[in-house]
């Protein structure tokens, strides 16, 4: 079905933090809606690249090297193998392009992972 995606409805609809939801796929690929708060794990992906999109407010993306500041409109790449963690001070909407198989929480489990994404 062809339809138009409205992110500050899709934002609207959920309030937790570190539980993407799926918005759209294409080409194998998943465009996710998450909202962020606080730190969350360290964790790499073996296998996918994921592309963070600021909506609102501000993100870091700390990497064990160096922290990448992005403010809204801004997007970040991080390619696979590369250690990272998001923390955002306050809470901050995200969109996320990435492979379908893409697990949030890469090569670690913790209360934070989902394995099962609702779709908005």
């Amino acid at each position: 079905m062809i339809d138009k995606v409205n992110l500050q409805e899709k934002f609207g609809s959920f309030s937790d933090y570190w539980n993407p939801r799926i918005v759209g796929e294409l080409n194998g690929q998943h465009v996710k809606l998450v909202k962020f708060q606080g730190p969350f794990v360290w964790h790499r992906h073996e296998r996918e690249d994921e592309l963070f999109l600021v909506v609102k407010g501000e993100l870091v993306m700390e990497f064990r090297d160096r922290t990448i500041h992005l403010a809204e409109g801004e997007f970040l790449i991080v390619p696979k193998e590369v250690e990272h963690r998001p923390v955002a001070d306050r809470e901050c909407h995200v969109l996320l392009f990435e492979p379908a198989s893409t697990l949030n929480t890469g090569n670690v489990e913790s209360e934070l992972t989902r394995r099962q994404l609702e779709r908005i």
